[in-house]
């Protein structure tokens, strides 16, 4: 995408990976019950703020014309993707698959042979680009969300990584 820039989140990014993050997952095609809960919402939206006050990995800023479209983490484990989201005004517009890639080359560079990353299984969208970026999935169940506090269906998916 013409205009795109990544970089490395700064202080002055935290607002707006709040916001962005906030408004993606309320954009997402896999809500269901739980998911329209207020308290549930409250959770996620107070999540999403306290991580980007204080984020717990590698995070990445996807930047177009000043304005962050979207971002990336590693948190906790190198290979594994645990965020990505992009806000729903630049989606279908290439972010997430230059954040995807980001990473990919990031891994490879550190010598990592795997990657991996997740997400709720109805999310189509999600999925389908993960496989576009060579994902496969791996892994189909149920799993809690300390988050959420509910249960969730999950996909994961790997990427074998050449040195």
């Amino acid at each position: 995408m013409r205009g795109l820039k990544l970089r490395e989140m700064n202080k002055a990014d935290r607002d707006a990976v709040g916001f962005v993050g906030f408004a993606a997952w309320r954009s997402g095609e896999a809500f269901d019950g739980s998911y329209l809960d207020p308290d549930v919402i409250e959770r996620v939206r107070g999540e999403f703020e306290s991580f980007a006050k204080s984020p717990t990995g590698d995070v990445v800023v996807a930047e177009v014309e000043g304005v962050v479209a979207g971002w990336g983490a590693c948190d906790a484990v190198p290979h594994h993707i645990s965020d990505l989201w992009v806000d729903p005004n630049w989606q279908g517009k290439g972010i997430g698959k230059a954040l995807i890639l980001y990473f990919l080359d990031r891994m490879r560079t550190q010598g990592l042979l795997l990657a991996t990353i997740d997400t709720h299984a109805r999310n189509s969208a999600a999925i389908g680009l993960y496989e576009r970026c060579g994902f496969e999935i791996v892994w189909r169940g149920m799993e809690w969300s300390d988050i959420m506090k509910v249960e969730l269906e999950k996909v994961k998916l790997e990427r074998r990584l050449s040195p």
